[in-house]
């Protein structure tokens, strides 16, 4: 399969093909005008920039073994390897420098969204059990988390040992037990874990047709009301906070996407996101407009940031 994107914020060529099953390559060339921060740190100037990337995807399967692995390049010519994956049976091994998401912190000074940095998993799957281990080669931080499914019962232990993080210090130290419950309409929730005189919490949501609706609190005696309400082309989400202890003001959420034969337009807003940017921003609204392979699509917030984009895909 070949794909090309053509952009107006973005020129992007994408080829791929596969050989006998175990190979695959697929590739991306991105010409961008305009400027889309992220997190804490603010867009610059609008400018034009380029990016390339080539990525050769491989597998391979002997007997109950499997390996899977990518080699990627980009625009920087640097050349890394992607994550590698070694499976067997119920096991499966996954290497990953620097990019396993259980493990990730907000370094000081950065921009405000969390970095991963955990190098290898090890996984376990077996009916009803599941577990996980997640290691980095540098601080010896872990995470493990075990989780079983019986009927409409699902129990799942977490322990998170983040004592050193990304060459930082955060301490966090913590176990994590939750439970959750299906019966009927109803879905309970239930999660407390040893940090800060053993954090706790509490949900409940119950679907009624198109409509969810959500009830949390948690040990702070903060409240929260979740609304979702998916129909046709139409989803519509809100979410209200009450006696939020960290904010001045209780955070406010809303959240529109709607669909027209071709055009799609959507729009969110979070109170709690003031003075960020990118995708993070308070205010994020989006329409694309969608003929065959080609897409125009465009995007903008409340920080004055925007992107526009025509698409060509095959």
């Amino acid at each position: 399969m070949k794909k090309v994107l053509l952009t107006t914020t973005a020129v992007i060529f994408t080829a791929g093909f596969a050989s006998a099953g175990d190979m695959s390559m697929s590739g991306a060339i991105k010409l961008t005008y305009g400027a889309f921060g992220t997190g804490t740190d603010p867009a610059g100037a609008d400018a034009w920039t380029s990016e390339a990337d080539l990525d050769i995807a491989a597998t391979s399967a002997s007997g109950n073994i499997s390996m899977s692995g990518t080699l990627e390049i980009d625009e920087a010519t640097e050349t890394a390897a992607g994550p590698v994956t070694i499976s067997m049976g119920s096991f499966s091994m996954t290497y990953d420098a620097n990019d396993i998401g259980a493990l990730a912190i907000a370094p000081a000074g950065g921009d405000g969204e969390d970095d991963n940095y955990g190098d290898y998993s090890i996984s376990y799957s077996a009916g009803a059990l599941s577990a996980t281990y997640v290691g980095d080669h540098e601080s010896d931080d872990s995470s493990m988390s075990v989780s079983y499914t019986a009927g409409a019962l699902t129990l799942g232990v977490v322990a998170l040992d983040e004592q050193n993080g990304a060459g930082g210090t955060t301490g966090i130290e913590k176990t994590t037990v939750s439970a959750s419950y299906v019966t009927g309409p109803y879905t309970i929730s239930l999660s407390g874990d040893d940090q800060n005189d053993q954090d706790w919490d509490a949900s409940v949501a119950m679907v009624s047709g198109d409509t969810t609706v959500t009830v949390a609190a948690d040990e702070t005696e903060m409240m929260s009301v979740g609304i979702a309400y998916a129909a046709g082309d139409v989803t519509v989400t809100a979410r209200q906070e009450f006696n939020n202890p960290n904010t001045a003001d209780d955070e406010t959420e809303f959240g529109v996407t709607y669909t027209a034969g071709a055009i799609t337009f959507g729009a969110a807003y979070d109170s709690g996101q003031n003075n960020l940017h990118g995708d993070e921003a308070q205010l994020v609204m989006n329409v694309s407009y969608t003929d065959g392979d080609v897409t125009v699509a465009g995007k903008a917030n409340d920080e004055d940031e925007m992107e526009v984009s025509v698409s060509f895909a095959f």
